[in-house]
């Protein structure tokens, strides 16, 4: 029998949890940065409702049916796409590999803030260079590229940051350190399973909210705050030519959501089959996640108005747009508030919280596939469930020592810009497509009406049949036609650097057609055609539920279904010839 969570708010702070996070106060403001501002809200509020709502609703229902993490739950709709699934898991473990490097950060900042002096509030120390000012210094002629504290510290300090990717530089040991910590916290929020992360999601969800009112409120007095909020919410409209603000619009809903990653599909799968509320926690997670990084939006530029006005500079030419964004302008904020010490432990304790959220949630779906494919060789072998978890939290440890030595931010951006950009547009499409069209709208509508006891809305089952997978292969297309190199800070990457990218990006995509091969092979039938067929078909037992509580506990009928009788119709005729539930199922 598999494991279920304890109850229902556990699985929806575990979402949220997921959801909210680092993506939300540390990827969305960079990104909406590196997009020009109000530009990319607008692409990224049709991205939520067109994509992001209607797709997150199609895997929460997914892996609350087939009761299967990615791989199994598209092996058992359609197994020609079974790769669909096993991409998700690969780019899962790609994310988590990198991600917890931002944990390390924030616990090293955390660490640091316990010091008598804020490391990161003047330009008094070693490592700083002559075009560091000061905001606190009085008469002080500014330079023409001067740079505050806080950036210095974190390039020049935190990361002893060198000038490229072939510069890899020496290992930077107190970022290990903290690394290895993130890595032992989320072993031991995972260790029990859901039983486990269950637990954790009540703090780590609820506490973050009430320093981000306490920064919020910090942010918007600041003097030059509206600069800033300016700049986030006045569109400059020719950027919504450039294919790039959509595609990181896109790529940032994903990502924060978690669509294609199948941390969604893993969590639904631990839910009883009858839960009734998919649409409401659908809903609730998303919008959720995008007021918070709204809430994150606002207290980044509302301080990058500050920097600027103190720098007397534009606030396009503040900071360097990239992943170390918010380690800048967030310890700016903190430096000025009265026992900044305090509050920077508070805040560096609460992206702590968010992060871990997170990065469990990413682990949790390599873990989950690993359980449902190898469940008999991890007892046999492994014996405990708890060596399953301590083995990939030290092989992702491992992979990610590269992004702590000197030159790892050029590391961590490659990854970045490839992993969670380029190839998880591919994923999300071959994604929606496998469900949507070749297992089938109406077949996962009647799914979805036995499981709650009413169909979908229209809206939902023509985004998920048309709009969403246009719309993201549309995106996918231009973003390959107007493809452009990444930088960093006026950095190239070489040419072998770009190539080692789109190895990375390639092995999130390969597993789609490999598995599809394999799957024709493996299928029945003297001809090709009739070999496509039967691959194409889903797996008989998915329409054989020997859970007796399958369709009971208290299911009603919404409004909308005629009565009792069409429900158990529905039930019994939603496999379309294959065989029906059991008698008793309703």
């Amino acid at each position: 029998m598999r494991t279920n969570w304890s109850n229902k708010i556990e699985f929806v702070l575990a979402c949220l949890g997921y959801a909210v996070g680092l993506g939300n106060l540390w990827r969305f403001p960079y990104m909406c940065y590196n997009s020009g501002g109000g530009a990319f809200l607008i692409p990224y509020y049709i991205m939520m409702f067109v994509c992001s709502i209607p797709l997150l609703l199609m895997e929460l229902a997914v892996g609350q049916f087939t009761q299967r993490g990615p791989v199994g739950a598209m092996a058992r709709l359609c197994p020609l796409f079974k790769g669909a699934g096993l991409a998700t898991v690969v780019i899962s473990f790609l994310f988590c590999s990198y991600y917890n490097v931002v944990i390390a950060w924030a616990l090293y900042y955390m660490f640091a803030s316990f010091q008598s002096q804020i490391p990161w509030a003047s330009c008094n120390n070693t490592w700083n260079t002559a075009t560091c000012h000061d905001a606190s210094a009085a008469d002080v002629t500014l330079a023409k590229n001067v740079t505050t504290p806080s950036e210095e510290y974190f390039y020049h300090n935190v990361l002893q940051i060198t000038g490229g990717i072939e510069e890899i530089g020496s290992m930077r040991w107190p970022i290990f350190l903290t690394l290895l910590l993130a890595w032992i916290l989320v072993y031991f929020s995972l260790w029990k399973s859901v039983k486990s992360s269950g637990k954790v999601v009540y703090f780590t969800v609820i506490t973050p909210y009430v320093l981000i009112a306490v920064f919020l409120w910090r942010a918007l007095t600041l003097e030059g705050a509206y600069d800033g909020l300016r700049f986030l919410f006045q569109p400059r409209w020719e950027l919504l030519k450039d294919a790039k603000v959509w595609v990181n619009a896109a790529a940032q809903n994903f990502n924060s959501v978690g669509i294609a990653f199948g941390s969604m599909i893993a969590f639904a799968s631990y839910n009883k089959v009858n839960n009734r509320s998919i649409m409401l926690d659908t809903m609730v997670i998303c919008c959720l996640n995008s007021a918070t990084s709204i809430l994150a939006g606002i207290i980044v530029f509302a301080t990058l108005g500050n920097i600027a006005h103190e720098l007397q500079s534009k606030i396009e030419d503040v900071v360097t747009a990239g992943p170390g964004l918010v380690f800048v302008i967030y310890p700016k904020a903190l430096a000025g508030m009265p026992v900044p010490q305090l509050w920077a432990f508070l805040f560096f304790f609460m992206l702590l919280c968010l992060g871990l959220d997170s990065q469990f949630a990413t682990l949790e779906v390599v873990i989950t596939t690993l359980q449902d494919a190898y469940g008999k060789w991890i007892k046999a072998y492994l014996k405990r469930h708890e060596v399953l978890v301590l083995l990939m939290c030290f092989v992702s440890f491992v992979l990610g020592l590269p992004h702590v030595m000197q030159g790892g931010m050029f590391v961590f951006q490659l990854m970045d810009y490839y992993v969670a950009g380029i190839s998880l547009m591919f994923l999300a499409f071959f994604e929606v497509i496998a469900v949507t069209w070749v297992y089938g709208t109406e077949r996962l509508s009647r799914d979805y009406a036995a499981m709650t006891g009413a169909r979908p809305l229209v809206y939902f089952q023509v985004c998920w049949r048309f709009l969403a997978p246009f719309l993201i292969l549309a995106i996918w297309i231009f973003s390959l036609i107007d493809y452009e190199r990444p930088s960093y800070d006026g950095y190239h990457y070489p040419e072998w650097g770009i190539r080692l990218g789109w190895f990375l990006a390639s092995l999130s995509i390969l597993p789609i057609p490999l598995c599809a091969v394999v799957a024709l092979c493996q299928a029945t039938g003297s001809t090709p055609w009739q070999r496509l067929m039967n691959a194409i078909q889903p797996d008989p037992t998915l329409y054989t539920k020997p859970d007796p509580e399958y369709f009971n506990e208290g299911l009603e009928l919404e409004s909308g279904a005629a009565s009792k009788a069409d429900l158990v119709t529905v039930a019994s005729t939603r496999g379309d010839g294959f065989p029906s539930a059991p008698p008793t199922a309703v």
